[in-house]
């Protein structure tokens, strides 16, 4: 029996990590306590059952969401909150321009980047967790268009799809005295050349632009 869920967490342990901005060649370390990842992007089957909303453009109960702001992605994790009855993460402000992240919260939320990067790595110091054909869907694999989650490789920490197949939001803004609200994206999609699929890459966006390569996973604090 197939008892996938889409919404399965990996725990990851405790640890620091170094991010950089090739633009401004900045490097920061960041350290972490525990928290879990998502296992896989969430799917539309997931998204559907939480919002009775289907965005994607391609169409398959085990294909990550795609077409989603960063609006939708933190909206949605409060709702999956709620459905699970762990208290939401993030609180909104009554015209929805603003939001609140209550680190208190047991509830689903997005990973920071730099919870996303300590994780993608996995403790390796590469710029990817394996050979590319092998963990990720990409430009030149993909057939360009949109898989099923998990059907690759996973990293050391059994958490799959980090590279390709669709970018990840963060929660973090990427640099508010230049992009202003700009949201973070990590990861790379199915479209991307190799050199996007990498550990380090950094993206932003508009947190209400959407795009059938950007989609999202679920993070929990340990509380």
């Amino acid at each position: 029996m197939d008892v996938f869920t889409g919404k399965e967490l990996v725990a990851i342990p405790p640890g620091t990590v170094t991010l950089s901005d090739r633009r401004t060649q900045r490097r920061w370390p960041v350290e972490l306590a525990a928290y879990q990842l998502g296992a896989f992007p969430v799917t539309q089957a997931l998204y559907a059952r939480i919002t009775g909303e289907r965005p994607s453009t391609a169409h398959g109960d085990r294909l990550p969401v795609e077409c989603v702001s960063w609006w939708d992605a933190a909206r949605f994790c409060n709702a999956l909150s709620l459905a699970d009855g762990l208290v939401p993460a993030y609180t909104f402000d009554a015209d929805d321009e603003g939001v609140e992240w209550d680190v208190s919260a047991d509830g689903y939320r997005l990973p920071t980047e730099a919870e996303w990067e300590y994780a993608c790595r996995a403790g390796t110091a590469g710029p990817r967790y394996g050979a590319l054909d092998e963990i990720a869907w990409h430009r030149g694999n993909s057939h360009e268009r949109l898989h099923d989650v998990g059907g690759k490789r996973p990293n050391a920490w059994g958490v799959h799809d980090m590279l390709g197949n669709v970018w990840d939001w963060c929660w973090d803004v990427y640099d508010a005295e230049v992009y202003g609200t700009y949201r973070v994206l990590r990861g790379g999609g199915w479209f991307d050349e190799h050199w996007s699929c990498r550990a380090s890459a950094r993206r932003r966006s508009h947190p209400t632009f959407r795009v059938d390569d950007v989609g999202f996973r679920i993070a929990r604090s340990v509380v």
